[in-house]
């Protein structure tokens, strides 16, 4: 496959970020450098971009806390004519921005412009939506409200957090060689859509307690949070005696007996819990308890 070929800077930390990259590679696009981190505290999918960098001889930069002219003189040493950034957790700056003269590419897995903004997967499963998006627009100085070049809609059945992370992605893929090959006839922009910036809304950061297990939601509620922060994210949690008990996987259970409190486990079969929530029982498979409690105790 011959390409007028762009020259592409490639910015990202996680899976999506290998796999992107990979593609990219594998139908011959020229990746001229990379933007990564050495480690990251923050991404749960955290991909090292090291060893992909060596293999394909393709300069890498990491980012650090202090070294922002040292990335600003790589990026602008390079000249790249795009920069892709799929897998970044930091909203670049209007320097990095104007480098390239066909402008950043930016990657969003939701339905822009509704639901911008931080962790759309898991809020995607947790708030019970029946479609989500994989989305590639051009980046702007905002989060998530640059002009819309690529929207592929995804729907959501029975999925769990790596399951729609896998849809999406491979979703993703597609558009990414797409696009990629439009962009060498400038085609890319002539669709392109632009965001009201007024439309839409924007998703908080998660906390921790967001992640908390409260038997007084209804079963399907805690159904999906545990979906939603399954792995390969923190996974959802309970308290028990003090303590954090993660919990990976759980299934609805068929009780009408409502004068039961939640959180009270009704039955224990070998591993696995059945507990009272508020309008119904929740069977846990797959858990973190060391030691399980009893029959009749409550969560």
């Amino acid at each position: 496959m011959i390409h007028n070929k762009k020259k592409i800077l490639f910015i990202g930390t996680v899976e999506f970020s290998y796999r992107a990259l990979s593609v990219l590679i594998e139908n011959k696009f020229e990746i001229i450098g990379i933007l990564t981190k050495k480690e990251s505290n923050f991404n749960s999918d955290y991909y090292d971009l090291t060893p992909f960098a060596i293999v394909n001889n393709i300069p890498i930069i990491y980012r650090t806390n202090d070294n922002k002219d040292e990335i600003l003189s790589f990026i602008k040493f390079l000249n790249p004519d795009i920069i892709y950034c799929f897998g970044w957790s930091h909203i670049l700056p209007k320097s990095i921005l104007s480098i390239p003269k066909h402008g950043v590419i930016g990657f969003h897995p939701a339905e822009l412009p509704n639901n911008r903004g931080r962790h759309p997967i898991i809020w995607a499963l947790f708030l019970g939506l029946e479609q989500t998006a994989s989305t590639f627009f051009i980046m702007d100085e905002g989060a998530d409200t640059g002009d819309i070049i690529s929207q592929e809609k995804i729907e959501i059945i029975d999925d769990n957090a790596l399951s729609l992370y896998n849809k999406i992605i491979n979703v993703a893929l597609k558009q990414i060689v797409s696009f990629t090959l439009e962009l060498e006839t400038k085609e890319v922009f002539l669709n392109k859509i632009t965001q009201d910036k007024a439309e839409g809304n924007s998703w908080r950061k998660r906390t921790k307690n967001d992640g908390k297990i409260d038997f007084r939601m209804t079963s399907k509620a805690i159904l999906n949070l545990v979906n939603a922060l399954s792995k390969p994210y923190v996974g959802a949690h309970l308290e028990f005696q003090e303590m954090d008990v993660k919990i990976w996987k759980v299934v609805e259970e068929d009780f009408n007996k409502l004068n039961h409190e939640p959180g009270k486990i009704l039955e224990i079969y070998g591993n696995h819990l059945i507990v009272k929530t508020y309008d119904g029982a929740i069977r846990i498979i797959d858990h973190g308890f060391n030691h399980l409690p009893l029959k009749g105790q409550y969560l």
